[in-house]
C-alpha cells in the first residue's frame, strides 16, 4: 500500500510539474475593415474613404507557457492530443536570451512596422505617392552615438551628403577610418539638428557608431490601425487589402468572409508566418469560406485544412486582390495552395 501510494505521489507530481513547453491554439480573429470595441479596426482621415460589407479577417494565435507562466505536464499531454492545437518548445517562442517582457515589447513594436509597411503597400497598389525617410530606432549601449540621437530622429544628411535609405547612411559611415567623426543632420520635430559623433571598430573591424536605423514613411493622408492587444507582423498583408478596401469605390468581398494571414513589405511582397493551422481553424471558427495563405506557407496548411475552408496562394499583394476579385465574382481563377 505504502509503494501503490508513493507511486501514485509520484505520478500526480510529475504531471504537476512544470515543462519547458508552449501550448498553441486558435486565437480571437478582426474583421480589419470592421470594428474592435467599437472602435474601427481601420480608420483614415484626409482622404475620401467608401462603404465597406462583409470580412477581411486577420487571424491570430493565443499562447499558453512561457518563462514564469510555464504549463505543467498535464497540460503538455491534454495539448498534444487536441488536433487544433500544438505543443511547442517553449525556446521557440521565447529566445534564451529573451525575457517575456522583451518578447512582448518586440510583438508590438513589429505590429506597429507591420502598420506602417501595410499603409505603404496598399498606397503603392493604388499608385498613391508617399515619400520614404532614414529614422532612428535606436541606439547600442556604450558607443559613440548613446546619448546622441533620440528614436524618431529623422536622418537627412551625412556628412552634408543627403540620404533616402539605411545603405546610404552605412556607407558613408563605413568610409571613416575608426576615430574619425562623421556628422549627421538630423530632423528632431520641427527642428533641424546637427550631430557628430566619432566611429569605433567593430568586432570585423567595420566603422560604426551604435545607431540602428529604420525606413519611416510620409503619408499624404492618415492610416490608423487599431487591433488591442494583437502584436507581431503577421496581419500586414489583411492590412492592406482592408486599407485597398476602405479606399476604392464598391465592397471588395461582395458580402463574402474571407480571412488570410501573411507579412508584408512595402513593395507588397507576402511573407510566411508561424502557427498556419492554428490560425486556420480560427479563421474558420469566425465563419471564413476562403482563406489567404502565403505561399511559403502552403505546404504546412494542406496538411491540416479545416472543412468548408478553400485556400489560396498569395505571394503578392496583388495576388491577394486577385484572389478576393476571384471569390467575390465567382469568376475567373486564382492560384490555390497545391502539394506540388
Amino acid at each position: 500500500m505504502v509503494a501503490g501510494f508513493l507511486t501514485l505521489l509520484l505520478g500526480v507530481v510529475g504531471v504537476l510539474l512544470p515543462v519547458p513547453y508552449v501550448v498553441l491554439s486558435p486565437g480571437p480573429t478582426e474583421n480589419t475593415i470592421g470594428d474592435v470595441k467599437g472602435k474601427p479596426v481601420i480608420s483614415i482621415e484626409g482622404h475620401q474613404t467608401y462603404p465597406t460589407d462583409g470580412k477581411l479577417s486577420l487571424v491570430t494565435v493565443a499562447y499558453q507557457g512561457g518563462p514564469g507562466n510555464r504549463i505543467n505536464l498535464f497540460g503538455a499531454l491534454r495539448g498534444w492530443i487536441d488536433s487544433t492545437v500544438a505543443v511547442v518548445p517553449e525556446e521557440r517562442i521565447f529566445p534564451p536570451t529573451s525575457t517575456a517582457e522583451e518578447v512582448e515589447q518586440q510583438n508590438t513594436q513589429e505590429m506597429t512596422n507591420s502598420q506602417d509597411d501595410a499603409t505603404a503597400a496598399a498606397l503603392a497598389a493604388l499608385k498613391i505617392p508617399y515619400t520614404s525617410v532614414v529614422t532612428v530606432a535606436g541606439t547600442q549601449k556604450g558607443l559613440p552615438a548613446d546619448g546622441k540621437f533620440k528614436a524618431g530622429d529623422e536622418i537627412v544628411a551625412v556628412d552634408g551628403t543627403p540620404v533616402t535609405d539605411r545603405e546610404n547612411v552605412s556607407g558613408i559611415v563605413r568610409r571613416h577610418k575608426p576615430g574619425e567623426p562623421v556628422a549627421f543632420t538630423v530632423n528632431r520635430g520641427d527642428v533641424s539638428v546637427a550631430v557628430t559623433v566619432p566611429t569605433v571598430a567593430a568586432k570585423d573591424g567595420t566603422p560604426i557608431v551604435g545607431v540602428t536605423m529604420r525606413i519611416s514613411y510620409k503619408f499624404p493622408f492618415k492610416v490608423k490601425i487599431n487591433v488591442g492587444d494583437v502584436g507581431g507582423p503577421s496581419a500586414g498583408m489583411m492590412f492592406s487589402l482592408g486599407i485597398v478596401d476602405k479606399l476604392t469605390p464598391g465592397a471588395m468581398t461582395g458580402g463574402r468572409s474571407i480571412a488570410g494571414t501573411g507579412t508584408i513589405t512595402p513593395e507588397g511582397r507576402v511573407g510566411a508566418i508561424g502557427g498556419i493551422q492554428q490560425k486556420m481553424v480560427g479563421a474558420r471558427r469566425s465563419g471564413a469560406t476562403a482563406f489567404l495563405t502565403p505561399a511559403d506557407n502552403c505546404a504546412e496548411a494542406l496538411k491540416a485544412v479545416p472543412a468548408g475552408l478553400t485556400l489560396f496562394k498569395v505571394s503578392t499583394l496583388h495576388d491577394a486582390l486577385k484572389a478576393v476579385d476571384v471569390i467575390r465574382t465567382g469568376t475567373g481563377t486564382a492560384p490555390g495552395c497545391s502539394a506540388g
